[in-house]
């Protein structure tokens, strides 16, 4: 059976692309607006369930889609991709120092039967004391614009994260344990092993991918 990423990210791209598996993407248009009391858990879930469903419906053969959602949650609040310059610098002071969370909703569809299963990874971020001049420079270099919370994890000039002890590819959009947990539920075994995959590709060992595969978290 196909496997299909509902995602035009290439991020998730590259991540998905570690379990060894081929896949083909499309890039379904979804309404991503967050409903008035909607708390941000079930917002994530959601969003990836109505990707997978727009995706599955563009397409005509059997397949398993596969849809993702990331958010970046400061409290109670969701905070997107800025805008501009001076919503990212803002984004950024707001989070140095502290400890938010970054939120993925991984759904797994089957189009043939409909069965469909979606999981949620909550990864707590904690963000370095970086200066007002390291914001500029990092603003500076365009990175911060395409990414929720104004910042990309893996950015080694700016490196925004300390002392991170959770799942590394959740904060990048594409949490594999999660994902290598719902293929298996539908009967799917990647064909390398994508801990250590992540691992060689990320440069960083994730401390929970073999308890989210038992069951736990």
């Amino acid at each position: 059976m196909q496997l299909v990423l509902a995602s035009r990210s290439p991020r998730r791209r590259e991540l998905l692309a570690l379990t060894g598996l081929p896949f083909r993407v499309v890039v379904p248009e979804t309404d991503e607006t967050q409903r008035p009391d909607e708390n941000p858990e079930d917002y994530a879930r959601r969003l990836s369930q109505v990707k997978a469903g727009a995706a599955a419906a563009m397409l005509d053969e059997h397949a398993l889609v596969l849809a993702a959602d990331t958010i970046v949650v400061d409290g109670d609040d969701v905070l997107g991709k800025p805008a501009d310059a001076e919503e990212a610098a803002a984004m950024l002071r707001r989070l140095r120092g502290r400890t938010h969370r970054v939120m993925t909703g991984v759904t797994l569809l089957d189009t043939g039967s409909g069965r469909r299963l979606t999981e949620l990874a909550i990864s707590p971020v904690p963000m370095r004391n970086y200066t007002d001049e390291e914001i500029a420079a990092y603003i500076a270099s365009g990175d911060p614009f395409d990414k929720a919370g104004a910042y990309g994890i893996q950015n080694r000039d700016f490196h925004p994260v300390e002392n991170f002890e959770h799942c590394y590819a959740n904060v990048m959009g594409l949490p594999l344990c999660y994902v290598t947990r719902l293929l298996r539920a539908f009967g799917v075994e990647p064909p390398v092993d994508v801990a250590a995959a992540s691992e060689a590709a990320l440069g960083y060992a994730c401390p929970i991918f073999h308890r989210v595969l038992a069951g736990e978290g």
